[in-house]
């Protein structure tokens, strides 16, 4: 609902520049249940009809059943996801994301299908990450490490700069250089799930059970 498009458009249903508002299907406009009861509640008091190729005009049967059969294949979709996740880690490949000292291998099967999950190791890279432990050990600060970096020209995982958070992280959330468990051989998946700030429409990240 944050969406400028959207704001838009119930500007000008509550200005009476239009009287149906026209879509492929209702997950179209959204498949979060709550957004879509404001937009039809909304578009309603605009006396604006909502109608759908697949289900002519939108009442308010329509509303309940859609966001319920949107809820759970959103729900569905996200359980698959995950089994894939889950399979793939099992077999020691990555489950998502690349890690600063590594590269993704592109590699398809017989069939030509994608296999997924495999890394190799970035050469170049895997010396700063050698280095930034070798000096963390011999105590420098996470600071120091991050000025040398920098005025050596090296750029950082996200081709930035690098700063002492980059090399530090979090130690719960297994974040920074020195807190990943993947340079010593433990692969962690599963850390942390994101969800929907209903307020903001954000995603934001909570920790899961160990």
């Amino acid at each position: 609902m944050i969406r400028p498009g959207i704001q838009d458009l119930i500007a000008d249903a509550n200005a009476g520049r239009f009287q149906i508002l026209l879509t492929e299907a209702m997950d179209h406009l959204s498949r979060d249940q709550e957004d879509i009861a404001g937009l039809f509640k909304r578009m309603s008091f605009a006396g604006v009809k909502i109608v759908t190729l697949s289900e002519g005009e939108i009442n308010h049967l329509h509303i309940g059943l859609t966001d319920t059969m949107n809820a759970l294949y959103l729900r569905e979709l996200a359980n698959k996801t995950r089994r894939g996740l889950r399979g793939r880690v099992e077999q020691g490949k990555s489950g998502g994301g690349l890690c600063y000292g590594y590269d993704v291998v592109k590699q398809r099967d017989t069939h030509g299908e994608a296999i997924c999950g495999e890394r190799a190791i970035n050469d170049e890279q895997a010396q700063i990450v050698r280095r930034i432990f070798r000096d963390y050990a011999d105590g420098k600060s996470p600071k120091s490490v991050a000025l040398s970096l920098n005025a050596e020209g090296y750029r950082g995982p996200l081709s930035g700069a690098w700063s002492p958070s980059t090399i530090n992280g979090s130690r719960e959330r297994g974040t920074g250089i020195l807190n990943n468990e993947l340079y010593i051989g433990r692969l962690i998946w599963n850390r942390l799930r994101y969800i929907k700030d209903p307020s903001t429409k954000k995603r934001v990240s909570r920790l899961n059970h160990e």
